[in-house]
């Protein structure tokens, strides 16, 4: 009972803070998922074929390739669900904290256009 309560909250915690419906979110949670578990395999796939020896050389080649993957898999996996321009704006917000591009001001989840934010 207190794991369902926890889930609960925590999918609400979520919906707050993406601001989206609960529909929305299962979308968005599937996406995560398919996307995640293709990048392990695509990387799976990749490193089969590397045939790398090194136990450590392995993992730091596994650890940079599948963060370059991810952010495409789940691009690619966000456009059948419908969630692509949600990812889009994740992705970006991810890589402003890296220092990788620009901070967006309209944030994740906050419309589809993000014009609410804009005015």
């Amino acid at each position: 009972m207190f794991f369902l309560h926890f889930c609960h909250i925590m999918f609400e915690g979520l919906q707050k803070k993406w601001k989206v419906s609960g529909g929305r979110l299962a979308l968005i949670l599937c996406t995560f998922a398919i996307g995640g578990s293709a990048t392990g395999f695509v990387g799976k796939k990749i490193m089969n074929a590397l045939s790398v020896q090194q136990d450590w050389l392995w993992a730091v080649i596994y650890i940079v390739l599948i963060t370059i993957i991810w952010p495409m898999a789940v691009l690619v996996v966000s456009i059948p669900f419908g969630q692509f321009s949600f990812f889009r704006k994740y992705i970006r917000k991810i890589g402003a904290k890296m220092g990788l591009g620009k901070s967006q001001d309209s944030g994740v989840g906050s419309g589809e256009s993000g014009e609410s934010q804009r005015l």
